[in-house]
């Protein structure tokens, strides 16, 4: 195992030393392992948090920022962030005006923010949760009840977070929040496992002519086993699965997600398959990201998600956001 590491120990926290030296937009807080925004909380704003295990950068904590995330909780690789974090995390976004959790469907995190609502409510803090589950993969896996919740953490945490910044009360903007979780489907393919600096090895083991069909984020087993086919092949099975789903119509957020260790050049290619199916299938792409988003440490893949925009849903995707790995419009 090669890895740019000090140690397994210490990786969370030496890359959190890293964030705040890179970034001055953001407010580490290295006892709490919590990334804030720098400028603190804006009265009458609605407070936004997510997290999740280590592992999957640049989400959560590079989309801490304008236009998105108030605070970001990470936790220990592929671990969940336990309340004690969560709670410093939300009573230091609360503007009074409540505070929004995104949580992905994975029992630890959904177990750990349910009991970071209940202490934060506790202290006053109005709390309102969204649990994003988008992948269609599987119903259940090893780490949930339910789908997962992946590449439409993303969508959540953009539009929602444009739409606190408007000053939109809670309930508001936890509704929008929820809309785009239930307009957005993914499904992801591994061509290699990730390798866990703890563990030293592969999460799981791939023939060289393999490829793991609707992979989750942590390396847990997707569907179904394929053998290594094209490029055009491979994007066909994942909007399918999609497709089975949700049928694709009208206009379409899609986001070709990398898995890590995917070159950009491949991403491409999968993403113009992508579209021109999607196309054939009635939907016109409209926005897109291409890119690694929502990663699994080193796996070689990707991750396609789609969401069914409205006019609302397009205007808040387009609204300005400055964050460390997602910006435009200031």
């Amino acid at each position: 195992m090669k890895k740019l590491i000090n140690g397994a120990g210490s990786l969370v926290s030496d890359a959190l030393r890293g964030m705040a030296a890179a970034h001055p937009s953001l407010r580490v807080d290295l006892e709490n392992a919590v990334v804030f925004r720098a400028e603190g909380p804006r009265p009458g704003k609605v407070g936004l948090v997510s997290g999740g295990g280590s592992g999957h950068e640049p989400l959560h904590a590079g989309f801490v920022g304008h236009g998105m995330l108030d605070a970001a909780c990470p936790g220990e690789v592929f671990t969940s962030p336990v309340p004690d974090q969560l709670v410093e995390a939300t009573k230091g976004v609360d503007g009074g005006a409540g505070v929004l959790h995104i949580v992905k469907n994975y029992t630890g995190d959904v177990l750990n923010f349910e009991m970071a609502a209940e202490l934060s409510g506790d202290e006053g803090v109005e709390v309102a949760t969204v649990l994003v589950n988008d992948d269609v993969a599987v119903r259940d896996s090893l780490y949930t009840a339910g789908r997962r919740g992946t590449g439409a953490t993303l969508f959540v945490e953009k539009i929602a977070g444009a739409l606190a910044e408007t000053g939109a009360p809670l309930a508001e903007v936890a509704r929008v929040a929820r809309e785009v979780n239930e307009r957005s489907r993914s499904f992801g393919v591994a061509l290699t496992p990730c390798t866990v600096p703890a563990a030293g090895k592969p999460t799981f083991e791939l023939g060289e002519t393999e490829i793991e069909l609707g992979i989750g984020i942590h390396g847990e087993p997707g569907r179904a086993r394929a053998a290594m086919g094209e490029a055009r092949e491979i994007a066909r099975i994942a909007v399918d699965a999609i497709a089975d789903d949700l049928p694709p119509s009208g206009e379409t957020l899609v986001m070709l997600n990398g898995m890590g260790g995917t070159p950009l050049i491949e991403l491409y290619v999968v993403f113009a398959e992508v579209e021109a199916y999607l196309r054939e299938k009635g939907a016109t792409v409209v926005r897109s990201l291409v890119g690694n988003y929502v990663t699994s440490l080193d796996m070689q893949g990707f991750m396609v998600t789609t969401c069914a925009l409205t006019g609302e849903l397009t205007r808040l995707w387009d609204a300005p956001v400055e964050t460390p790995a997602l910006r435009w419009g200031r």
